[in-house]
């Protein structure tokens, strides 16, 4: 949620950030199942494709008889679970963070399998990409086998932060240099602020029960017909080839390579990605 922060007035209020008033939006940014403000789960079942039917209903029970979806993260999964739900409030999904992968090609990366001889250029770094990605995502294993074995993350503020700051080393780069005094992207305090949202809500532990629930990949094909937008930040932990990306999505309406920014886009580029859910989304709007 912390992570979200940023956007809300860049969307909610564009005048004040020179965009036209037709591009606002309303903003309902929920915590999922043991995040933050949410409730932990006190049964089993609460993958993403669960979450997705739970923020439809969501945005049903609030009175909106059309709405988009955003998310990256564990959020892109989600919203690529609402795409391919197919609800018919749901006029199209922006992510971030989006299945693209050919799925016998990302099992192919996952277990060191052999690989098609027939990818461009752009698909074979993709998979490099991912491929070195694999070998960095040991904390995703440990939490999908024993979630409940992660004590010390609401046992010590300083395991909790350390835990939660080496995600990824594109992400970890990005992190280090807030505090070593570059002024670009997060500051010391939006690291900081995140950190104390876990400790204080004690959900370092209950939010890693996802990564138990979810059996599926987080990188292939998930199926949405819907119109989908796509924004590829360079320094997300895989790229997205545009070939695979409206191979995934047949209804893709809009794939941008931003100029910059990594795995947290909205918390760390809240400005670009604040435009590219507004270019995103603009041609629903007509």
């Amino acid at each position: 949620m912390i992570e979200q922060m940023k956007i809300i007035d860049p969307l909610t209020n564009p005048t004040a950030h020179g965009v036209s008033a037709s591009d606002a939006f309303h903003i309902v940014i929920p915590s999922m199942p043991g995040y933050g403000y949410s409730e932990k789960p006190t049964t089993t079942g609460w993958g993403p494709a669960r979450i997705a039917r739970a923020w439809i209903e969501l945005m049903k029970r609030l009175g909106y008889k059309k709405f988009v979806a955003a998310g990256g993260d564990w959020g892109g999964i989600v919203t690529d679970f609402m795409g391919a739900q197919e609800p018919p409030e749901l006029i199209g999904i922006h992510n971030n963070f989006p299945g693209i992968f050919p799925p016998e090609i990302d099992k192919a990366l996952l277990i060191g399998g052999s690989l098609p001889s027939n990818l461009s250029a752009e698909e074979k770094a993709a998979c490099d990409r991912l491929a070195d990605t694999y070998k960095h995502v040991g904390y995703a294993v440990w939490m999908g086998s024993a979630p409940q074995d992660a004590i010390g993350l609401v046992d010590s503020p300083v395991a909790l932060a350390t835990f939660m700051i080496d995600h990824d080393p594109r992400s970890y780069a990005l992190i280090a240099r807030s505090f070593d005094g570059v002024p670009e992207g997060l500051t010391p305090d939006d690291v900081l602020d995140n950190v104390t949202h876990y400790w204080l809500t004690k959900t370092g532990v209950s939010s890693g029960r996802l990564y138990w629930e979810y059996k599926g990949s987080y990188f292939d094909v998930k199926n949405v017909s819907i119109p989908v937008a796509v924004s590829f930040f360079p320094d997300e932990i895989y790229t997205m080839p545009r070939s695979w990306t409206e191979r995934a999505y047949p209804k893709l309406i809009y794939y941008n390579k931003v100029a910059k920014g990594g795995h947290f886009a909205a918390w760390e580029q809240p400005q670009l990605y604040s435009e590219e859910i507004r270019a995103g989304f603009r041609p629903l709007r007509r």
